[in-house]
């Protein structure tokens, strides 16, 4: 009988909830600048749900949307700081720090969100031991390719001269420069209001995303193609991270994997997606398409942008020719490139 016992004991211990039952409780400040109504919060809210039920309650998890512990701009920060130990960061919120991630960033790279996604987190997990290693990368991943929403209608990249623009990122920023524009700095949740007052004429913004933030009252014109995706990562606390038990790292890991970027982010992807349609059933919103000969246009200007892409990845110290093939490579592995 005893013997009997002992075998019990000895085979519950190797059951993960009695293993994590032993381990000290560790509480995670998940944040995110969106607003509760963004598909990201509650997929990510089912995410730290899963993570606290397979740790035993051993990991809990608490989701602060809509900038409620810091601005979008500073979520890297706030995760290398420990201001909180999950945040969603936009890399290209902060020009030039990041300029490996920043190749994601370009345009005309991405041809639809959830394959893209996953060729994006899957290139920059090598990367970001060096670029992001003050902090611990869960995932990475893209939004459904967004465009140009405005007041005006822009079909060529001379249209863009002296509008004031709303870039969604760096590089879409230095796409404005070169083509003669003025770029207007404005997260996501400021954007709105930026182009109320008039401070901007046009921004860069995912399909659905519109609609959740508002700017549909405030833009009529919509270029319907694919011109930008916007980098995202989710960055832990590496002091948090470091203090678990390898049980719970392991935990947090397997949180962290290609499947789960796909269970959080999907959602998200097929929201911004659907925009395309309902924008199309406004009758005072105009979505137009661009001609063969108006998109060569586009992509032929923005050649420089790549160079100056590689020169920055240069100066960093990196491979920029080994960096962008191996991205290419898995673009093509996972049929996620235009």
């Amino acid at each position: 009988m005893r013997k009997t016992l002992m075998a019990l004991l000895a085979a519950g211990c190797l059951l993960p909830g009695f293993a994590q039952a032993q381990d000290k409780t560790v509480n995670l400040k998940v944040s995110l600048w969106v607003p509760p109504a963004h598909p990201l919060v509650p997929a990510t809210q089912a995410w730290a749900a899963d993570i606290e039920k397979v740790s035993g309650g051993s990991i809990k998890l608490s989701v602060f949307p809509s900038e409620q512990l810091g601005k979008a701009f500073d979520h890297y920060d706030m995760a290398r700081d420990g201001i909180a130990d999950v945040t969603y960061v936009n890399p290209g919120y902060q020009p030039g720090r990041f300029p490996i991630a920043a190749a994601g960033q370009l345009p005309f790279v991405f041809n639809e969100g959830k394959k893209g996604t996953q060729a994006f987190n899957e290139w920059y997990q090598k990367y970001a031991k060096t670029e992001m290693k003050d902090t611990k990368l869960c995932f990475a991943f893209i939004h459904a390719p967004g465009t140009l929403h405005g007041k005006k209608k822009i079909l060529v990249p001379d249209d863009l001269k002296g509008v004031k623009v709303r870039p969604a990122q760096s590089t879409i920023g230095e796409m404005v420069k070169l083509f003669g524009g003025t770029n207007v700095q404005a997260s996501a949740p400021e954007s709105r209001d930026a182009l109320e007052r008039g401070v901007a004429d046009e921004i860069a913004f995912p399909w659905g995303s519109i609609f959740l933030f508002g700017i549909d009252k405030v833009v009529k014109y919509h270029i319907d193609v694919p011109l930008y995706s916007t980098v995202f990562t989710y960055n832990i606390n590496l002091a948090k991270y470091n203090s678990m038990s390898p049980a719970q790292k392991k935990i947090i890991d397997d949180h962290c994997s290609p499947e789960w970027a796909a269970k959080v982010t999907d959602p998200w992807v097929d929201y911004e997606f659907a925009g395309v349609a309902k924008m199309k059933a406004l009758p005072d919103h105009e979505v137009y398409p661009l001609t063969p000969e108006q998109l060569a246009l586009w992509k032929k200007g923005v050649e420089p942008l790549h160079a100056a892409w590689a020169a920055a990845v240069k100066k960093a110290g990196g491979d920029a020719d080994t960096i962008d093939s191996e991205l290419k490579a898995a673009l093509k592995k996972h049929n996620a490139g235009l």
